[in-house]
């Protein structure tokens, strides 16, 4: 069996995953066919997407951290690799078609049924820490004009709202309006889809004034996400 090279079987496959998390649960082994037809929509998808980023992310169903020493690994008849994860439970997504003709498996070294898997969008983190607020809600339109291509169901009634910055903790949370105040930082999930309140988190809603402005976060987050309502 050979990798889907039509972008529209890709997302009629990838509807069934991107955006809706896979429960493992009965076996001790993903598939990584799954995977990957989850995956390569958006490496195939055309419209803009240079604010965005996607990775592979396993993330507890009770919304706690991962355990330290939580692995994920790609194997194969022919392959072993160790796919490292951030701190939000994401992982670079290698689409590799020796990997897909051997039907290879993904393992944890955890039992499966207390974790979901998906593919995740997010908002690539600038190195300087400045995001201009027209490029943030741009971002957020292309992460739903992406979302309601593979999932159109889900996500027709949506709208982007904001972004969510998330932070290890508190005092890493410092993200303003340039000029501004620090927005508040509360606990919460990672994600805005996720449950949990293991992360610092502040959400920066879009108005009138936000393509005229500057948001500065003081730290790297560990992530930006879209918020959509």
């Amino acid at each position: 069996m050979k990798p889907i090279q039509s972008l529209t079987a890709c997302i009629a496959l990838a509807a069934t995953v991107a955006g809706a998390p896979v429960h493992a649960q009965d076996s001790d082994w993903l598939s990584y066919r799954d995977a990957y037809r989850g995956m390569v929509a958006f490496e195939k998808y055309g419209k803009p997407k240079q604010f965005l980023q996607q990775h592979y992310q396993v993330g507890a169903r009770d919304g706690s951290p991962l355990p330290v020493d939580f692995r994920l690994a790609l194997s194969g008849k022919t392959m072993q690799l160790n796919l490292p994860l951030d701190a939000v439970g994401r992982a670079v997504f290698p689409l590799l078609k020796a990997a897909y003709d051997e039907n290879a498996v993904l393992t944890v070294n955890r039992k499966l049924g207390a974790y979901v898997f998906r593919p995740r969008i997010s908002i690539v983190v600038r190195p300087d820490g400045v995001y201009e607020g027209a490029e943030l809600r741009a971002a957020c339109e292309q992460a739903l004009d992406f979302q309601r291509t593979v999932n159109a169901a889900g996500y027709r009634d949506k709208h982007c709202v904001g972004v969510r910055f998330t932070f290890a903790k508190k005092p890493d949370a410092d993200v303003r309006w340039k000029g501004g105040a620090p927005l508040p930082a509360v606990p919460g999930p990672a994600f805005p889809d996720e449950a949990g309140n293991a992360y610092s988190v502040v959400t920066v809603r879009f108005d009138a004034a936000t393509d005229k402005g500057q948001v500065v976060s003081q730290n790297a987050p560990l992530a930006v996400s879209p918020v959509f309502e």
